[in-house]
């Protein structure tokens, strides 16, 4: 199942830096997740501060 990025998202970046796949990037107010790519892994959920990422 492919995560999304809510609006809690605080723009740190963390969550791009560890996803292994690379389906992160830097949106216009936040980071998105490409769910086409997203592997459903859940690496970004448990690095980002305040639990931003979250399953669709």
């Amino acid at each position: 199942m492919a995560y999304k990025i809510s609006e809690k998202c605080i723009a740190c970046g963390a969550c791009a830096a560890e996803c292994p796949v690379g389906c992160i990037s830097q949106g216009d107010e936040r980071f998105v997740i490409d769910p086409s790519a997203c592997i459903g892994c859940g690496t970004c959920a448990s690095v980002c501060p305040v639990e931003a990422p979250e399953e669709e």
